[in-house]
């Protein structure tokens, strides 16, 4: 009897854990990296009854759906070598549009790069990096990335002009609707490529990792017409909140000039309703767009049996506002430009279809990723794996989640003062700080359990002062350890009850 009870309770942890047999089988596990620029979470998946996403939607059904997953800096560059660095924006000193992580800590070796050091063959297609000259990593790769850059006009579906640089870097309108074919804009083209490139991995051993980058819903809004039909724009919601916080700081804002550049946008002022609804149906119209291209590569990977040996990982280098708050684009510490959507299918996953209110962070993707694969965990990496939530979805993995953003927001300059967002299970906080002093500037506080949308800013509220106190304190703790997890150590001082 006492045998019998042991083996049902090594049959009951082992089904749990299977995907670790996986990733220590013979068959070393294959990765298909998938990251979507300016994606928000208006997902089916995520609950979004407009969007039409079928494809990534039956990614999440295979797979485990972060519903609270968080990205480091609400913008492509910093972002983006974060999470292929594994470390935060701090650590590897990159808060613009222009450092770039070889110059300005030279001893990191990226995501990609590390799984080539130890046998795969690594490759690129798209935007993995920001995608303009000087700024990919050709050391990531195996071999040179293809699509990494593309010039404005063929985000329009339109053909680049020899030697008319500067009509084809030009902002035409925000939005525009095309009778064009899939494979006439740079996301087509790179889908067509990473099926290509599956169809080659399937003709030999090599274990393989393959980034796919895909740069719609990012602005311009242009798509096919036929993604554009499938919304009626009577049914697209406005915008809410369309006012800043009550009591919000203003250094919390700003003026969208990501947006402005567009020839049918305001210099100054606000968006029209009747433009913001049009831009709103563009983001959903070039979401579609982008969902089918995912579709295309995962028909491909089943096609070829390979997805029974290949991890997916989908998610977003950051939100993205379309009108809340008076916003639009990204670069804030919001609720909605922090957070990304994030779906991770292992072959053989138990938590398949099931979903996780964890908080999690993208930096934990490089940890996450090692220990699928069974590779070694490279130092200094400031994320924590995943791996646990794939096997109990209601745990979790750190106390909370840090963003960042510096004020003024200037593509090419160093942080004069920096916003620290820390998003616990119930508040997000952020402490407005000068960069060089550390001296405090401002403070917000959200109650994300009664106040989702981010309404009212409690920082001042004396009710809160001691909350306020105790978040700031462990958000400090935190920055002064910029490696390592977030997850509270049992030797750590106990916090008391407020910042939970």
């Amino acid at each position: 009897m006492k045998s019998a009870v042991i083996i049902l309770l090594w049959l009951f942890f082992s089904s749990f854990f299977s995907f670790d047999v996986v990733a220590r089988s013979e068959s070393r596990l294959n990765v298909l990296f998938i990251s979507i620029d300016d994606l928000r979470t208006n997902l089916g998946c995520y609950g979004d009854g407009i969007a039409v996403t079928p494809r990534i939607d039956h990614l999440a059904k295979t797979g485990l759906t972060f519903e609270r997953a968080y990205c480091q800096q609400a913008v492509c560059n910093p972002s983006r070598q974060s999470f292929m660095s594994g470390r935060r924006p701090d650590s590897i000193r990159v808060w613009n549009m222009v450092d770039h992580f070889r110059q300005t800590a030279p001893d990191v070796v990226t995501l990609p790069e590390h799984f080539k050091k130890h046998g795969y063959f690594a490759r690129s297609f798209g935007k993995i990096y920001h995608g303009q000259t000087g700024m990919n990593d050709p050391q990531s790769w195996s071999v040179p990335e293809q699509f990494d850059h593309s010039d404005k006009i063929e985000d329009y579906g339109q053909k680049p002009e020899e030697g008319s640089r500067k009509k084809n870097q030009a902002k035409q309108t925000a939005a525009l609707i095309a009778n064009n074919a899939d494979a006439d804009y740079a996301d087509g083209k790179i889908a067509i490529a990473a099926i290509d490139a599956l169809r080659e991995f399937n003709r030999n051993d090599t274990p393989f990792f393959l980034a796919v980058g895909f740069r719609k819903p990012h602005l311009p809004f242009a798509a096919p017409k036929k993604y554009w039909e499938l919304y009626d724009p009577a049914k697209i919601p406005a915008p809410t909140p369309v006012m800043p916080p009550k009591d919000v700081p203003a250094i919390a804002l700003h003026e969208w000039n990501e947006l402005r550049g567009y020839v049918d946008m305001p210099k100054e002022g606000p968006v029209s309703s009747e433009k913001a609804r049009e831009l709103r149906h563009g983001y959903y119209a070039a979401t579609s767009f982008m969902d089918a291209q995912v579709g295309k590569v995962l028909d491909e990977l089943e096609r070829l049996g390979l997805h029974e040996n290949t991890i997916v990982v989908l998610f977003s280098d950051h939100g993205f506002h379309l009108g809340e708050h008076g916003l639009w684009a990204k670069a804030s510490n919001f609720e909605l430009d922090a957070r990304v959507p994030l779906v991770i299918r292992v072959p053989n996953q138990k938590a398949a279809g099931r979903k996780t209110k964890a908080l999690v962070e993208l930096v934990d993707l490089f940890p996450t990723l090692t220990e699928l694969c069974g590779l070694p965990r490279p130092p200094k990496l400031d994320g924590v794996s995943l791996v646990p939530l794939l096997a109990n979805p209601r745990g979790k993995v750190k106390e909370f989640a840090l963003s960042q953003f510096p004020r003024p927001w200037q593509l090419n300059q160093q942080p004069q003062k920096m916003g620290y967002a820390m998003r616990t299970d119930r508040w997000r906080y952020v402490e407005w700080i000068d960069f060089q002093t550390r001296a405090i500037l401002d403070r917000e506080l959200y109650d994300l359990q009664t106040d989702l949308n981010e309404h009212v800013n409690l920082a001042d509220h004396p009710q809160q002062a001691m909350r306020v106190a105790e978040l700031s304190r462990q958000l400090n703790i935190s920055l002064d350890h910029t490696s390592g997890p977030l997850l509270k150590k049992s030797n750590s001082p106990t916090p008391g009850e407020a910042p939970q």
